[in-house]
C-alpha cells in the first residue's frame, strides 16, 4: 500500500522528471533581486513571491497574480526584512545552513520558501532521511527514495549538503542494535552500510557526520552496540569506510555539550588527537550546540582553538538555544545575546567553517517534543518571522573582519 505522503512525493518526483530546459523545477528559485535564471515554472507549479530577494516554484496554481515589489516597497521593507545570513557568512569564509526534512513539510509553503532561500541558508542537513533507520531498516535492503529527494531538494536550491549520520546509537534498527553479532560481523555490517549510503551520494555532499554522540558527560565513551561489540576502534573503522566510499567529502565526529572546555570535550579532544596521530581520516569536529539560554560555559573559542590546532575544521552542526516557555521579551533578548556570542566564537577561529541551525522555525523544532515546557529555540518564530536572535546573528556576521577556510 502506498501512503499519502509517498503518493505526494512520487508526484513531485514525476514533475521534476519532466522538467524542460526552459523552466524551473518545483521548489527551485524563479525570481528575486539579482536573479538571472529562468522565471517560468514547470507545469503544475507557479512562481511564488517570498521576499524581495527570493521567489520559488511551488506546486499548484497561484491564487492571484504575483508581482515583483517596486523599488520603494523593497526599500521600506529592508529595516525589518531578511538580511541574508549565508551571504553574510560567505563573505567571511563561512557557510550558514539549516537542518530540514522538506518531505514532511510540503504543505508549509512559507517554510519551504524560507529554508530554500540560498541567501539565508547555503547549507542543508537532511534531518532524518539519511539515518540508518531510514536507509537500511532491514539488513542489506536499502531505501533511498526519501534521501534522494532531500539531497536533490538542497542541490536544486544551490545548497551544499551535510550528510547525517552513520555510527549512532539512536534511530538504529533493532536488527543492528539487538542482532547479537560478533565483532567481525558487525564490522562488516557497519562498513557495508557506510559503503552503500556514502557511495550512493559520492561526490555530491560537502561532508558526513560519520560518528555521532560517542561520549558520556564524564568524557568516557558512550556504551552502544559498536563499543561493546567492536571496541573503541569502531570510530576509526567507520571513518576509514567513509573515506573509501566518498573520498572528497569532509569527515566529522559530531557531539553535544562539547562546545565548552570540560570533561566531555576533553574526552572528545583526546580521541581526536589519537586519531590524527594514527593517520585516521578525520577532517572536522561537529559541535551540535543544543544550548539553553544563559546556561553554558563561555569557553567556546579556547575549546575550538585546541581542536583547530590538530589541523581539524570545527563547525556548529545543530545549533538551537531553547528557553522555558512562554517566551518573554527578556528571554528573547538574552537568547539574542547568546546567539551573538556563539557566532562570534566561531568567527574568532579561522578553522570554524560554518554554522547550521537544527531546523529553521520554532514550529518545526524538535525541542518541545523532547523537553516539555521549553522551546522558542530558533531564529524564526512559528509564523516564519525573524526574531531578535536572527538580527543578533546577522549583526555578528556583518561585523566579522576575519576570513575562514570554507569556500563554496
Amino acid at each position: 500500500m502506498v501512503r499519502p505522503d509517498q503518493k505526494l512525493l512520487l508526484g513531485v518526483l514525476a514533475t521534476m522528471a519532466v522538467r524542460s530546459a526552459q523552466s524551473v523545477a518545483v521548489w527551485g528559485q524563479c525570481g528575486g533581486q539579482g536573479w538571472t535564471g529562468d522565471t517560468v515554472c514547470d507545469a503544475g507549479s507557479y512562481c511564488a513571491y517570498s521576499n524581495p530577494y527570493y521567489s520559488q516554484c511551488l506546486p499548484g496554481t497561484a491564487v492571484s497574480t504575483m508581482t515583483t515589489p517596486t523599488t520603494s516597497a523593497v526599500s521600506s521593507a529592508t529595516p525589518t526584512g531578511l538580511r541574508g545570513l549565508h551571504t553574510l557568512a560567505k563573505a567571511h569564509g563561512r557557510y550558514f545552513g539549516t537542518a530540514t526534512d522538506q518531505l514532511w513539510s510540503m504543505n508549509d509553503n512559507a517554510y519551504l520558501a524560507l529554508t530554500g532561500n540560498p541567501s539565508e541558508f547555503g547549507a542543508n542537513t537532511p534531518g532524518n532521511q539519511l539515518k540508518w533507520d531510514a536507509t537500511e531498516s532491514s539488513r542489506n535492503v536499502f531505501t533511498f527514495t526519501y534521501g534522494d529527494y532531500e539531497v536533490s531538494w538542497a542541490k536544486n536550491h544551490g545548497q551544499i549538503i551535510r550528510g547525517h549520520t552513520f555510527a549512532w546509537y539512536s534511530q538504529l534498527p533493532s536488527w543492528v542494535s539487538g542482532g547479537g553479532f560478533n565483532s567481525a560481523t558487525l564490522i562488516s555490517i557497519l562498513q557495508n552500510h557506510i559503503a552503500t549510503v556514502a557511495g550512493r551520494y559520492k561526490g555530491q555532499l560537502y561532508c558526513w557526520d560519520v560518528v555521532n554522540e560517542a561520549f558520556n558527560e564524564d568524557g568516557t565513551m558512550r556504551s552502544n552496540v559498536y563499543l561493546t561489540t567492536i571496541g573503541p576502534s569502531y570510530v576509526a573503522i567507520a571513518l576509514r569506510a567513509a573515506r573509501a566510499a566518498d573520498p572528497n567529502a569532509k569527515l566529522y565526529i559530531n557531539d553535544y555539550n562539547v562546545e565548552w572546555i570540560g570533561a566531555k570535550s576533553d574526552g572528545l579532544y583526546a580521541l581526536a588527537k589519537s586519531l590524527v596521530a594514527q593517520g585516521v581520516p578525520l577532517d572536522g569536529i561537529g559541535f551540535q550546540a543544543h544550548l539553553v539560554v544563559n546556561s553554558f560555559s563561555r569557553t567556546f573559542q579556547a575549546n575550538f582553538e585546541r581542536f583547530a590546532a590538530l589541523g581539524l575544521d570545527v563547525a556548529y552542526t545543530e545549533l538551537d538555544i531553547r528557553m522555558n516557555l512562554p517566551a518573554t521579551d527578556a528571554l528573547l533578548a538574552s537568547q539574542a545575546e547568546n546567539y551573538s556570542y556563539v557566532v562570534k566564537a566561531c568567527l574568532a577561529v579561522s578553522r570554524c567553517v560554518g554554522i547550521t541551525t537544527w531546523d529553521t522555525s520554532d514550529d518545526h523544532s524538535w525541542i518541545p517534543g523532547v523537553f516539555p515546557g521549553q522551546g522558542a529555540a530558533l531564529l524564526f518564530d512559528a509564523n516564519k518571522k525573524p526574531k531578535p536572535a536572527y538580527y543578533a546573528v546577522a549583526d555578528a556576521l556583518a561585523a566579522a573582519t576575519v576570513k575562514g577556510n570554507w569556500s563554496g
